[in-house]
Protein backbone atom coordinates (compact mmCIF):
# COMPACT_ATOMS: atom_id res chain seq x y z
CA UNK A 1 0.00 0.00 0.00
CA UNK A 2 1.68 3.24 -0.57
CA UNK A 3 1.98 5.44 2.16
CA UNK A 4 -0.45 8.73 2.22
CA UNK A 5 2.28 10.67 4.52
CA UNK A 6 3.54 14.19 3.19
CA UNK A 7 6.53 14.53 1.62
CA UNK A 8 8.60 17.73 1.95
CA UNK A 9 10.58 19.88 -0.98
CA UNK A 10 13.32 19.26 1.38
CA UNK A 11 14.53 18.02 5.25
CA UNK A 12 17.75 17.77 7.31
CA UNK A 13 19.10 14.16 8.23
CA UNK A 14 20.35 14.40 11.49
CA UNK A 15 22.13 10.64 12.27
CA UNK A 16 23.06 9.43 15.66
CA UNK A 17 26.56 10.86 15.70
CA UNK A 18 25.39 14.40 15.17
CA UNK A 19 23.18 13.95 18.21
CA UNK A 20 26.20 12.42 19.77
CA UNK A 21 28.30 15.55 18.99
CA UNK A 22 25.96 18.34 20.33
CA UNK A 23 25.48 16.59 23.09
CA UNK A 24 29.22 16.37 24.08
CA UNK A 25 29.12 19.96 23.90
CA UNK A 26 26.57 20.49 26.47
CA UNK A 27 28.49 18.29 28.75
CA UNK A 28 31.15 20.68 28.68
CA UNK A 29 32.35 23.73 29.84
CA UNK A 30 31.92 26.25 27.07
CA UNK A 31 28.44 26.67 24.40
CA UNK A 32 29.69 29.46 23.21
CA UNK A 33 32.97 30.97 22.06
CA UNK A 34 34.53 27.71 22.91
CA UNK A 35 36.91 25.66 20.69
CA UNK A 36 34.45 23.64 18.52
CA UNK A 37 33.29 27.11 16.18
CA UNK A 38 37.01 27.28 15.11
CA UNK A 39 37.15 23.44 14.68
CA UNK A 40 33.96 24.05 12.36
CA UNK A 41 35.55 27.33 10.51
CA UNK A 42 38.70 25.49 10.23
CA UNK A 43 37.38 22.11 8.64
CA UNK A 44 35.01 24.17 6.18
CA UNK A 45 37.78 26.29 5.06
CA UNK A 46 40.24 22.74 4.21
CA UNK A 47 37.06 21.04 2.42
CA UNK A 48 36.66 24.46 0.42
CA UNK A 49 40.65 25.08 -0.18
CA UNK A 50 40.33 28.54 1.41
CA UNK A 51 42.54 30.45 4.06
CA UNK A 52 39.83 31.52 6.49
CA UNK A 53 36.17 30.82 7.58
CA UNK A 54 34.29 32.69 9.86
CA UNK A 55 31.29 31.47 11.26
CA UNK A 56 27.78 33.44 12.20
CA UNK A 57 24.39 33.19 13.01
CA UNK A 58 22.95 32.36 9.24
CA UNK A 59 23.55 33.31 6.01
CA UNK A 60 21.94 36.82 6.14
CA UNK A 61 24.24 37.60 9.26
CA UNK A 62 26.75 36.18 6.63
CA UNK A 63 25.82 38.31 3.81
CA UNK A 64 24.95 41.92 5.72
CA UNK A 65 29.24 41.09 7.17
CA UNK A 66 30.49 40.53 4.13
CA UNK A 67 28.79 43.66 2.97
CA UNK A 68 30.35 45.70 5.66
CA UNK A 69 33.70 44.10 5.67
CA UNK A 70 34.02 45.46 1.56
CA UNK A 71 33.03 48.99 2.42
CA UNK A 72 29.59 48.72 1.20
CA UNK A 73 27.21 51.98 2.52
CA UNK A 74 24.43 54.92 1.85
CA UNK A 75 25.54 56.40 -1.78
CA UNK A 76 26.56 52.52 -3.02
CA UNK A 77 25.02 49.75 -5.60
CA UNK A 78 24.68 46.60 -5.24
CA UNK A 79 23.46 44.17 -8.23
CA UNK A 80 22.29 40.83 -7.38
CA UNK A 81 20.19 38.21 -9.18
CA UNK A 82 16.23 38.67 -9.08
CA UNK A 83 15.60 35.01 -8.35
CA UNK A 84 17.15 34.35 -4.79
CA UNK A 85 15.83 34.53 -1.50
CA UNK A 86 15.13 38.34 0.05
CA UNK A 87 18.32 37.59 2.03
CA UNK A 88 20.78 38.71 -0.34
CA UNK A 89 19.55 41.95 -1.58
CA UNK A 90 18.45 42.92 1.92
CA UNK A 91 21.61 42.91 3.16
CA UNK A 92 22.67 45.62 1.22
CA UNK A 93 19.32 47.55 2.09
CA UNK A 94 20.98 46.87 5.61
CA UNK A 95 24.04 49.09 5.17
CA UNK A 96 21.66 51.88 3.65
CA UNK A 97 22.73 51.13 -0.18
CA UNK A 98 20.82 51.08 -3.23
CA UNK A 99 19.97 47.32 -4.87
CA UNK A 100 19.22 46.74 -8.19
CA UNK A 101 18.86 43.51 -10.21
CA UNK A 102 20.56 41.61 -12.99
CA UNK A 103 18.36 38.96 -15.22
CA UNK A 104 18.74 35.62 -14.98
CA UNK A 105 19.86 32.75 -17.51
CA UNK A 106 16.82 30.84 -18.82
CA UNK A 107 18.85 27.38 -18.81
CA UNK A 108 21.51 28.29 -15.23
CA UNK A 109 18.51 30.07 -13.32
CA UNK A 110 21.85 31.82 -12.68
CA UNK A 111 22.35 35.41 -13.51
CA UNK A 112 22.89 35.78 -17.20
CA UNK A 113 26.86 37.16 -18.03
CA UNK A 114 25.17 38.96 -21.43
CA UNK A 115 23.07 40.93 -19.46
CA UNK A 116 25.24 41.61 -16.56
CA UNK A 117 27.79 42.53 -19.22
CA UNK A 118 24.90 45.19 -20.94
CA UNK A 119 23.91 46.54 -18.23
CA UNK A 120 27.58 47.58 -16.42
CA UNK A 121 28.41 49.25 -19.97
CA UNK A 122 24.80 51.53 -19.08
CA UNK A 123 25.72 51.54 -15.62
CA UNK A 124 29.35 52.96 -16.80
CA UNK A 125 27.68 55.89 -18.98
CA UNK A 126 25.43 56.86 -16.29
CA UNK A 127 28.46 56.88 -13.69
CA UNK A 128 25.88 54.09 -11.53
CA UNK A 129 28.65 51.32 -11.73
CA UNK A 130 28.12 48.70 -8.35
CA UNK A 131 30.07 47.98 -5.45
CA UNK A 132 29.66 44.88 -4.87
CA UNK A 133 27.86 42.15 -7.11
CA UNK A 134 26.46 39.12 -5.35
CA UNK A 135 26.17 36.04 -7.71
CA UNK A 136 23.72 33.53 -6.42
CA UNK A 137 24.56 30.03 -7.21
CA UNK A 138 20.75 28.92 -7.61
CA UNK A 139 19.77 25.34 -6.85
CA UNK A 140 23.12 24.89 -6.00
CA UNK A 141 23.93 25.23 -10.08
CA UNK A 142 27.69 27.24 -9.97
CA UNK A 143 27.58 30.65 -11.48
CA UNK A 144 29.94 31.24 -14.45
CA UNK A 145 32.13 32.64 -12.31
CA UNK A 146 35.32 33.30 -14.68
CA UNK A 147 33.45 35.37 -16.67
CA UNK A 148 31.41 37.06 -13.75
CA UNK A 149 35.22 37.94 -12.69
CA UNK A 150 36.64 39.43 -15.59
CA UNK A 151 33.99 41.78 -15.71
CA UNK A 152 34.77 42.60 -12.10
CA UNK A 153 38.52 43.46 -12.93
CA UNK A 154 37.13 45.30 -16.14
CA UNK A 155 34.39 47.41 -13.93
CA UNK A 156 36.04 47.17 -11.03
CA UNK A 157 33.14 45.87 -8.94
CA UNK A 158 33.76 43.58 -5.75
CA UNK A 159 32.45 40.53 -5.55
CA UNK A 160 30.52 37.83 -3.28
CA UNK A 161 29.34 34.70 -4.27
CA UNK A 162 26.03 33.85 -2.22
CA UNK A 163 26.49 29.95 -1.88
CA UNK A 164 24.05 29.24 0.61
CA UNK A 165 22.42 26.34 -1.94
CA UNK A 166 26.07 25.47 -3.38
CA UNK A 167 28.45 23.95 -0.15
CA UNK A 168 29.55 20.69 -1.65
CA UNK A 169 29.68 21.63 -5.64
CA UNK A 170 32.32 22.38 -7.93
CA UNK A 171 33.10 24.68 -10.20
CA UNK A 172 36.09 24.12 -12.88
CA UNK A 173 36.53 20.68 -10.92
CA UNK A 174 37.63 23.07 -8.01
CA UNK A 175 35.29 23.08 -4.82
CA UNK A 176 32.82 25.96 -4.46
CA UNK A 177 34.16 28.54 -1.72
CA UNK A 178 37.42 28.87 -2.74
CA UNK A 179 37.09 32.39 -3.64
CA UNK A 180 39.35 31.95 -6.69
CA UNK A 181 36.92 34.32 -8.46
CA UNK A 182 35.53 36.55 -5.59
CA UNK A 183 36.21 38.46 -2.54
CA UNK A 184 34.27 36.51 -0.36
CA UNK A 185 31.57 33.55 -0.20
CA UNK A 186 28.78 32.44 1.70
CA UNK A 187 27.12 29.47 3.03
CA UNK A 188 23.73 28.79 4.57
CA UNK A 189 23.78 25.87 7.24
CA UNK A 190 19.55 26.34 7.51
CA UNK A 191 17.92 22.41 7.87
CA UNK A 192 16.92 22.16 4.30
CA UNK A 193 20.40 22.98 2.62
CA UNK A 194 22.97 20.17 1.82
CA UNK A 195 24.47 19.93 5.54
CA UNK A 196 23.29 21.98 8.49
CA UNK A 197 23.92 23.45 11.71
CA UNK A 198 20.11 23.93 12.58
CA UNK A 199 20.49 27.60 11.47
CA UNK A 200 24.26 28.74 10.84
CA UNK A 201 26.08 30.53 8.62
CA UNK A 202 29.71 31.44 7.18
CA UNK A 203 31.32 33.62 5.22
CA UNK A 204 35.34 32.15 3.34
CA UNK A 205 37.76 34.63 2.27
CA UNK A 206 41.33 34.27 1.46
CA UNK A 207 41.96 37.80 2.35
CA UNK A 208 43.12 37.89 6.22
CA UNK A 209 42.25 41.93 6.51
CA UNK A 210 38.77 40.68 5.08
CA UNK A 211 38.36 37.30 7.82
CA UNK A 212 39.67 39.76 10.52
CA UNK A 213 36.82 42.44 9.69
CA UNK A 214 33.81 39.75 9.64
CA UNK A 215 35.33 38.56 13.46
CA UNK A 216 35.01 41.41 15.02
CA UNK A 217 32.11 42.87 13.26
CA UNK A 218 30.42 39.77 13.99
CA UNK A 219 30.91 40.00 18.24
CA UNK A 220 29.61 43.88 18.53
CA UNK A 221 33.00 45.07 16.64
CA UNK A 222 35.17 44.60 19.67
CA UNK A 223 38.63 43.18 19.27
CA UNK A 224 40.94 42.12 22.04
CA UNK A 225 44.24 42.57 20.09
CA UNK A 226 46.37 44.94 21.71
CA UNK A 227 47.83 46.17 18.32
CA UNK A 228 43.80 47.07 17.07
CA UNK A 229 43.66 49.31 20.31
CA UNK A 230 43.88 52.79 20.46
CA UNK A 231 45.86 54.42 23.09
CA UNK A 232 44.42 53.88 26.73
CA UNK A 233 46.06 54.63 30.54
CA UNK A 234 48.44 52.29 31.65
CA UNK A 235 46.75 52.48 34.80
CA UNK A 236 43.30 51.36 33.55
CA UNK A 237 42.22 47.56 32.25
CA UNK A 238 41.37 47.44 29.27
CA UNK A 239 41.23 44.00 27.71
CA UNK A 240 38.97 44.42 25.13
CA UNK A 241 37.64 47.88 23.07
CA UNK A 242 34.73 48.41 20.51
CA UNK A 243 36.69 49.65 17.95
CA UNK A 244 33.36 49.53 15.33
CA UNK A 245 29.73 50.15 15.29
CA UNK A 246 29.16 45.66 14.99
CA UNK A 247 26.92 42.90 15.93
CA UNK A 248 26.01 39.66 17.90
CA UNK A 249 26.08 37.58 14.98
CA UNK A 250 28.39 34.63 16.68
CA UNK A 251 27.64 30.87 15.93
CA UNK A 252 27.17 28.76 19.22
CA UNK A 253 29.30 25.83 20.14
CA UNK A 254 26.71 23.56 19.61
CA UNK A 255 25.52 24.11 16.22
CA UNK A 256 29.31 24.18 14.97
CA UNK A 257 29.64 20.69 16.70
CA UNK A 258 26.42 19.35 14.43
CA UNK A 259 28.10 21.45 11.31
CA UNK A 260 31.45 19.39 12.40
CA UNK A 261 29.92 16.06 12.67
CA UNK A 262 27.90 17.03 9.29
CA UNK A 263 30.65 17.63 7.52
CA UNK A 264 32.40 14.19 7.48
CA UNK A 265 28.62 13.25 5.83
CA UNK A 266 28.95 15.82 3.24
CA UNK A 267 29.94 14.03 0.21
CA UNK A 268 27.53 10.94 0.71
CA UNK A 269 24.73 13.56 0.88
CA UNK A 270 25.97 15.24 -2.63
CA UNK A 271 26.25 11.56 -3.98
CA UNK A 272 22.92 10.82 -2.91
CA UNK A 273 21.25 14.03 -4.08
CA UNK A 274 22.95 13.82 -7.41
CA UNK A 275 21.34 9.87 -8.00
CA UNK A 276 18.23 11.62 -7.06
CA UNK A 277 18.00 14.39 -9.92
CA UNK A 278 19.73 11.85 -12.31
CA UNK A 279 16.69 9.82 -11.36
CA UNK A 280 13.90 12.44 -11.64
CA UNK A 281 15.77 13.45 -14.97
CA UNK A 282 15.01 10.11 -16.27
CA UNK A 283 11.69 9.41 -15.39
CA UNK A 284 10.43 13.01 -16.93
CA UNK A 285 11.93 12.21 -20.30
CA UNK A 286 8.72 10.74 -21.52
CA UNK A 287 6.91 14.02 -20.71
CA UNK A 288 6.84 17.68 -21.45
CA UNK A 289 8.79 19.08 -19.19
CA UNK A 290 11.99 20.68 -18.67
CA UNK A 291 13.95 19.71 -16.06
CA UNK A 292 17.44 21.65 -14.59
CA UNK A 293 20.41 22.00 -17.19
CA UNK A 294 24.11 21.33 -15.96
CA UNK A 295 26.67 23.06 -17.39
CA UNK A 296 30.07 21.37 -18.41
CA UNK A 297 32.28 22.75 -16.84
CA UNK A 298 30.11 23.03 -12.77
CA UNK A 299 28.42 19.50 -10.42
CA UNK A 300 25.87 20.89 -9.00
CA UNK A 301 25.03 20.04 -4.91
CA UNK A 302 21.31 19.85 -6.15
CA UNK A 303 20.00 21.73 -3.17
CA UNK A 304 17.24 22.20 -5.33
CA UNK A 305 15.67 20.51 -8.23
CA UNK A 306 12.62 22.90 -10.20
CA UNK A 307 11.11 21.31 -13.17
CA UNK A 308 9.62 23.91 -15.87
CA UNK A 309 6.15 23.73 -17.67
CA UNK A 310 5.44 24.80 -20.96
CA UNK A 311 2.90 25.48 -23.41
CA UNK A 312 3.03 21.22 -24.12
CA UNK A 313 2.71 20.16 -20.69
CA UNK A 314 -1.10 20.21 -20.32
CA UNK A 315 -1.74 21.66 -17.09
CA UNK A 316 -0.85 25.44 -15.57
CA UNK A 317 1.96 25.71 -12.60
CA UNK A 318 -0.25 26.94 -10.49
CA UNK A 319 -3.03 23.64 -10.81
CA UNK A 320 0.02 21.61 -10.59
CA UNK A 321 1.05 23.25 -7.97
CA UNK A 322 -1.98 22.84 -5.87
CA UNK A 323 -1.92 19.11 -7.08
CA UNK A 324 0.78 18.13 -5.96
CA UNK A 325 0.77 19.24 -2.60
CA UNK A 326 -2.88 18.53 -2.31
CA UNK A 327 -1.52 14.90 -2.52
CA UNK A 328 1.09 15.30 0.11
CA UNK A 329 4.27 15.84 -2.37
CA UNK A 330 5.01 19.50 -0.56
CA UNK A 331 6.07 21.19 -3.58
CA UNK A 332 7.65 24.51 -3.39
CA UNK A 333 8.24 27.21 -5.24
CA UNK A 334 12.14 29.46 -5.49
CA UNK A 335 11.61 32.36 -6.15
CA UNK A 336 9.39 35.00 -6.29
CA UNK A 337 11.20 37.71 -8.14
CA UNK A 338 12.46 40.11 -5.26
CA UNK A 339 11.64 43.10 -6.65
CA UNK A 340 7.88 41.56 -7.24
CA UNK A 341 7.36 41.76 -3.37
CA UNK A 342 5.34 44.53 -1.93
CA UNK A 343 8.32 46.27 0.07
CA UNK A 344 10.66 46.17 -3.15
CA UNK A 345 7.20 47.22 -5.38
CA UNK A 346 7.62 50.67 -2.93
CA UNK A 347 10.80 51.24 -4.05
CA UNK A 348 10.02 51.62 -7.57
CA UNK A 349 10.43 48.72 -9.07
CA UNK A 350 8.00 46.83 -11.36
CA UNK A 351 6.45 43.57 -12.73
CA UNK A 352 8.63 42.89 -15.77
CA UNK A 353 11.84 44.10 -14.87
CA UNK A 354 13.30 41.08 -15.85
CA UNK A 355 11.72 39.25 -18.31
CA UNK A 356 13.68 35.86 -17.72
CA UNK A 357 13.36 36.03 -13.75
CA UNK A 358 9.44 36.57 -14.99
CA UNK A 359 9.24 33.51 -16.77
CA UNK A 360 10.90 31.14 -14.37
CA UNK A 361 8.48 32.28 -11.52
CA UNK A 362 5.35 31.71 -13.34
CA UNK A 363 6.84 28.40 -14.52
CA UNK A 364 8.61 26.34 -12.18
CA UNK A 365 8.03 23.97 -9.31
CA UNK A 366 10.31 23.10 -6.86
CA UNK A 367 10.29 19.14 -6.50
CA UNK A 368 10.74 17.02 -3.20
CA UNK A 369 14.90 16.28 -3.04
CA UNK A 370 16.61 15.33 0.16
CA UNK A 371 19.43 12.94 1.35
CA UNK A 372 17.11 10.71 3.55
CA UNK A 373 14.48 10.66 0.88
CA UNK A 374 13.86 6.92 0.49
CA UNK A 375 12.93 5.15 -3.11
CA UNK A 376 9.02 4.80 -2.44
CA UNK A 377 9.27 8.47 -2.09
CA UNK A 378 10.83 9.26 -5.05
CA UNK A 379 8.82 7.19 -7.37
CA UNK A 380 5.41 8.73 -5.54
CA UNK A 381 6.59 12.28 -6.67
CA UNK A 382 7.44 10.64 -10.37
CA UNK A 383 4.21 9.10 -10.43
CA UNK A 384 2.23 12.33 -9.51
CA UNK A 385 3.77 14.34 -11.85
CA UNK A 386 3.69 11.78 -14.81
CA UNK A 387 -0.24 11.78 -13.78
CA UNK A 388 -0.89 15.37 -14.24
CA UNK A 389 1.70 16.48 -17.33
CA UNK A 390 1.17 15.79 -20.93
CA UNK A 391 3.36 12.87 -22.55
CA UNK A 392 5.65 13.45 -25.35
CA UNK A 393 3.76 10.89 -27.29
CA UNK A 394 0.21 12.00 -26.55
CA UNK A 395 1.40 15.71 -28.27
CA UNK A 396 2.59 13.49 -31.60
CA UNK A 397 -0.46 12.27 -31.49
CA UNK A 398 -2.43 15.13 -30.87
CA UNK A 399 -0.61 16.96 -33.54
CA UNK A 400 -1.07 14.54 -35.98
CA UNK A 401 -5.10 14.49 -35.43
CA UNK A 402 -4.97 18.48 -36.69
Amino acid sequence: MESSKNIPYGKQSISESDIQAVIEVLRSDFLTQGPIVPAFENAVAEYCHVRHGVATTNATAALHLACLALGLGPGDWLWTSPITFVATANSALYCGALVDFVDIDSRTYNICKEALEEKLLIAKQEGKLPKILIPVHMCGQPCDMKAIHELSLQFGFKIIEDASHAIGAKYLEEPVGNCHFSDITVFSFHPVKIITTGEGGMALTNNKEIANKLRYLRSHGITTNQDEMETYSNNEIWNYQQIHLGFNYRMTEMQAALGLSQLKKINEFIRIRTQIAKFYDASFLPININTPWQTEDANSSFHLYPIQLNSLSGISQKALYEKLNASGIKVNLHYIPIYRQPFYKKLGFIEGYCPNAENYFKSSISLPLYASMDEEQQYRVVKEVKKHCLSKSTETLMAKAI
